[in-house]
């Protein structure tokens, strides 16, 4: 079928053996744009021109949009700034399209004497046909959205650009979500930022976006944005981050009342001769919204800038939705591109959905004048502790424990149950606290994804010998770390109660890197062992158990197996409860080695520097610290929050040592000799 690019055209779909169009008689038809672009069908047209669904013939017939540029303006100047704002947006699209809630830039060209632009298909609805066909939003899923969104303008705006057009038409709901662990999507176009929020939620429609910096973020420009979502300041031509956010707020309002402006002006939740917005009054009977959110809302939607949030952080950290940032991206070389925001001492902004309520605090990083981030602390501690040597000072397991491994099918059906034995000796840390120290075997193992699967930083897979060791049968509980806090300080201070969620036998979360080997020279100097955190060949083969499988239970994961967001499922598994916090240690069947816990609950700090690939990997599993980057470290397992994929026995993240997290905890090991 040959198409036709005249913008005009009302039926521009021909017969392949055409030689002009039969409705309008153009002679303007091709069977690809640019020789590799077939449409499909009409998604919407405009004041700038049409937008089709196609696919790209370069790519196996991959989905993506095309915008063509034909602007219905009359005048010179008119066209001109259009033609501008549509070559904007392709620059936008360029720059931002790193972000995967944002589409990217796929191409800009121009043919027939016609601009267009080829971006990725973003499959799903947007919040306004989600609204119509679903009804109002509950306060669950506003704190969703807002958890989504925030880190994205975070992003948009750390970049200098202004969105200007934020609206319910223009986010949308992605028909499969980026966590889902179906093949297609199995592999992340951008891995680096698969922790933290759903990301099921997609800022689009950068053609109105406008870049600040110093100067010009003051000066009045073109008025654009939607009424009935933009602020005053907007509206007389001048934009800040505080502009998006006031946008962002009314769209909540929107979604909470089924409240939407009236092509006559005319707005039910707007009071004009009061001048204040009376949103509360339309919120159905029977909705319940918390104090924190209808006041963070109230000062979204404040009329006067400066009364209003100035940025994205400032929301973030009103509403308390911390979790992981989104890892620094990998740059050409194998460098990582750190975000500037994030080494300069300043609170971290978090990608990560929530329940309203909780507290979820990261951290001010450590003082650089106290710790030098290039150099750990177990190489500091060298020179001034005298730890016992481990061969002699490790007493032989004192005793076994029994316990029972299950192994499920890819559909969560338990298909074997066995009876395990493990050896192991206790530990006293103090104040009457002991740690269970389970021996592991040494063996051989391969570490990482095959080919076909996983992400591309658990390649290529590696054969492995190690040696037998000893590690923590749980996560380091807060009773534990609690014990440790209250022993003499080597280098830093350890907060005794840094948790967000509380209890005894939870692991102890928002540890920093540097506060777990804290935690293990306090522990070495006082039992005269080498405590240390386990290597990342160390915690794979601990985790995995002797399995192959995704997960050490088998092919799946399910809500009974562990705790992890089980709002997606995986393989053939149920969906299952989000639990949204930690639960005791120990609280899931454990592995073949009688380990708990080493899918989901929190991720686990590992001594190694990063490395983007397993090329030149020690093959003794030992620490690995050569030529990989010491800026950055390795955590593994998942957690409460994260969704299947990231719990698999072979995911990696990374990310600074000085983070604190409420999705992040560690465990201890000791080598035999």
């Amino acid at each position: 079928m040959l198409y036709c690019s005249n913008p005009r055209c009302s039926h521009p779909f021909n017969p392949d053996n055409s030689k002009f169009c039969q409705s309008c008689r153009s002679q303007s038809l091709n069977p690809l744009f640019r020789n590799r672009y077939r449409v499909i069908r009409l998604l919407g047209e405009g004041g700038f021109g049409k937008t089709y669904e196609a696919i790209d013939t370069d790519r196996m017939d991959d989905p993506c949009v095309i915008k063509q540029f034909m602007p219905q303006f009359q005048g010179t100047s008119a066209i001109e700034k259009a033609t501008e704002l549509f070559k904007q947006e392709a620059k936008r699209l360029y720059e931002l399209g790193e972000h995967p809630q944002i589409p990217r830039l796929i191409a800009y060209f121009e043919q027939d004497q016609r601009l267009y632009l080829v971006q990725e298909l973003i499959e799903g609805q947007n919040l306004l046909a989600e609204l119509t066909q679903q009804g109002v939003f509950s306060e669950e899923k506003i704190w969703q959205l807002l958890a989504d969104l925030l880190p994205v303008l975070k992003f948009v705006h750390d970049r200098n650009v202004i969105h200007r057009d934020i609206k319910l038409e223009n986010i949308i709901r992605r028909r499969i979500s980026l966590h889902s662990s179906l093949p297609k999507i199995r592999n992340l176009r951008n891995s680096t930022f698969r922790n933290g929020g759903s990301g099921d939620l997609v800022l689009i429609d950068f053609g109105v976006s406008k870049q600040v910096t110093g100067s010009l973020v003051n000066k009045s420009g073109t008025t654009v944005g939607t009424p009935g979502y933009s602020p005053m300041e907007q509206m007389r031509g001048q934009v800040f981050p505080g502009s998006d956010l006031y946008s962002l707020g009314i769209t909540c309002l929107r979604l909470l009342t089924n409240c939407l402006p009236k092509i006559d002006g005319s707005d039910e939740l707007y009071d004009p001769i009061n001048g204040v917005w009376n949103w509360r009054k339309q919120i159905p009977d029977g909705t319940n919204l918390s104090l924190k959110l209808a006041e963070v809302l109230d000062k979204l939607i404040q009329d006067y800038l400066k009364n209003r949030y100035q940025s994205a952080d400032e929301v973030i950290k009103a509403l308390n939705i911390y979790s992981l940032p989104p890892q620094p991206p990998h740059v050409r070389g194998g460098q990582v591109a750190l975000n500037s925001a994030q080494t300069k001492g300043g609170k971290l902004a978090i990608n990560a959905a929530r329940k309203h309520g909780a507290q979820l605090l990261v951290q001010t990083p450590l003082n650089s004048a106290q710790l030098n981030s290039k150099v750990s602390i177990a190489q500091k501690l060298n020179s001034n502790l005298a730890i016992g040597n481990a061969k002699t000072n490790i007493i032989s397991a004192k005793s076994t424990f029994d316990f029972e491994v299950m192994t499920v099918d890819k559909w969560g059906i338990p298909n074997n149950i066995q009876s395990g034995k493990a050896d192991f000796f206790e530990e006293n840390i103090g104040s009457g606290v002991v740690m269970e120290m389970v021996s592991v075997p040494s063996g051989d193992f391969t570490i990482g994804s095959p080919n076909d699967e996983g992400d591309s930083d658990e390649k290529p897979q590696q054969q492995l010998t190690l040696a037998p060791f000893y590690i923590g049968k749980f996560p380091v509980t807060q009773a534990q770390w609690k014990a440790v806090a209250l022993l003499s300080e080597i280098k830093i201070f350890l907060n005794p109660n840094p948790s967000r969620f509380q209890g005894v036998n939870r692991p102890v979360e928002n540890i920093s890197w540097y506060e777990a080997m804290e935690f293990c020279a306090r522990v070495s100097l006082k039992t005269g062992k080498n405590y240390r955190l386990p290597s990342e060949a160390q915690w794979e083969y601990a985790c995995r158990g002797k399995t192959l499988t995704d997960f050490h239970f088998g092919e799946t994961i399910t809500k009974e197996l562990a705790n992890y967001n089980a709002n997606s499922n995986y393989a053939e598994a149920a969906k299952g409860i989000y639990r949204c916090q930690t639960t005791d240690v120990g609280s899931f069947k454990p592995n073949a080695f009688g380990l708990y816990d080493f899918h989901g609950n929190v991720w686990e700090w590992c001594a190694d520097f990063w490395h983007s690939n397993y090329n030149g990997m020690p093959g003794d599993g030992r620490v690995w610290h050569d030529r990989g980057d010491d800026s950055l470290r390795l955590l593994r397992g998942g957690s409460w929050n994260d969704h299947p994929p990231n719990c698999r026995s072979a995911c990696r993240l990374r990310y600074q040592p000085d983070c604190r997290a409420s999705i992040v905890g560690f465990r201890v090991a000791i080598s035999v000799d």
